[in-house]
C-alpha cells in the first residue's frame, strides 16, 4: 500500500511498458520520469515511496543533448527532476536543460506532479519565469531552515529543521509561486507552484548516498573548497538525519502519493 494511503506539450518520453488490456486496448502503464544529471545525484528515499505506491519510473539523462529523444508525456505520472553541477542557465554547454524545462511547464501545465531537487528547484524556477542568482561561495553542509508561517503545505515541520545543502547558485520565487521554507544564506529554500514543489536542499540523501558524494572528486573539492571537511559532514549529518527522515517522508511520501493518484486517473 502507498505511504501516504495509511505552455508545451512537445517534450517528453513515450513509455515501452505496456499493461495489460484494458477496455480493448493496450495502455502504456504510468511511469514517473527522473532526470538525473550526475551519476551520484540519485533519487535516494525518493525513490523509496515512488515503489511503495507501486510506481514505475524511467530514468533519463538528456542535459547534454540538442535534441533529445522525447515525444510524448500522455502516460506520464509525474516528473523528478535532480540535481547536478552545472548551472541551471547555463544551456550553450547543456542544451537539453531546455527541453527539460518545457517539460516542467507541459508537467505544471496539465496538474502532474513534479519535485525540482536543488539543481532541479532551479529548473522548476527558470522554467516558471523565476530567475537564478550566481554565488561567488557554496553553502554546503547541515544547516537550519525555516517554514515560512502562514503555509499550510509544510506544517508537518517544526519551525525551524536542520538539513543537508551543497549548492552555490540561488533561485528567485517565480511570480504566482508560494514561498514555503528559507534560510539566513538562501531565501528561496523551498516553493510551491500549482502541481510542482522545489526544495534547494537535500533530504533525499541517506548515509550510504552521502558516501557516494564523498567519493566524487568534485564533491569533496567543493567540500574542502567551503571549509568543510568529510569527518565534520559525516557527523553532522549523523545527528541531522532523523529531522530529515521525517522531513523526507513527509515530503516524499505525499509527493509519490499524488503521482499515485494521476496514475489511476489515466488509466480510467
Amino acid at each position: 500500500m502507498c505511504v501516504a494511503a495509511r505552455h508545451d506539450r512537445r517534450t517528453y518520453t513515450r513509455y515501452r511498458n505496456m499493461s495489460a488490456d484494458m477496455e480493448g486496448r493496450n495502455m502504456a502503464k504510468p511511469q514517473v520520469l527522473i532526470l538525473q544529471h550526475a551519476d551520484w545525484e540519485r533519487p535516494g528515499r525518493i525513490l523509496s515511496y515512488l515503489e511503495e505506491c507501486e510506481l514505475p519510473t524511467q530514468t533519463l539523462r538528456i542535459a547534454t543533448q540538442k535534441k533529445p529523444d522525447v515525444s510524448d508525456f500522455d502516460e506520464t505520472a509525474g516528473l523528478v527532476v535532480m540535481g547536478g553541477p552545472m548551472d541551471a542557465d547555463d544551456t550553450d554547454h547543456f542544451p537539453g536543460l531546455k527541453t527539460e524545462m518545457k517539460l516542467i511547464r507541459a508537467c505544471v501545465s496539465s496538474g502532474k506532479p513534479v519535485l525540482g531537487i536543488c539543481l532541479g528547484h532551479q529548473l522548476l524556477s527558470l522554467a516558471l519565469g523565476g530567475k537564478i542568482k550566481h554565488g561567488s561561495s557554496a553553502e554546503i553542509g547541515i544547516g537550519p531552515i525555516k517554514r515560512v508561517a502562514g503555509q499550510g503545505f509544510l506544517e508537518m515541520w517544526d519551525k525551524s529543521v536542520n538539513v543537508l545543502n551543497w549548492h552555490t547558485d540561488c533561485a528567485t520565487l517565480p511570480e504566482g509561486a508560494q514561498l514555503l521554507a528559507k534560510s539566513e544564506a538562501t531565501k528561496v529554500q523551498a516553493m510551491r507552484f500549482g502541481s510542482a514543489l522545489g526544495l534547494q536542499f537535500h533530504v533525499e540523501v541517506t548515509a550510504p548516498l552521502l558516501e557516494e558524494w564523498l567519493s566524487e572528486p568534485t564533491m569533496v573539492k567543493q567540500l574542502k573548497a567551503a571549509g568543510g571537511s568529510k569527518a565534520q559532514l559525516r557527523e553532522a549529518f549523523a545527528a541531522a538525519d532523523p529531522q530529515m527522515q521525517a522531513v523526507a517522508e513527509a515530503i516524499f511520501s505525499g509527493f509519490a502519493a499524488r503521482c499515485s493518484t494521476y496514475a489511476k486517473a489515466l488509466l480510467k
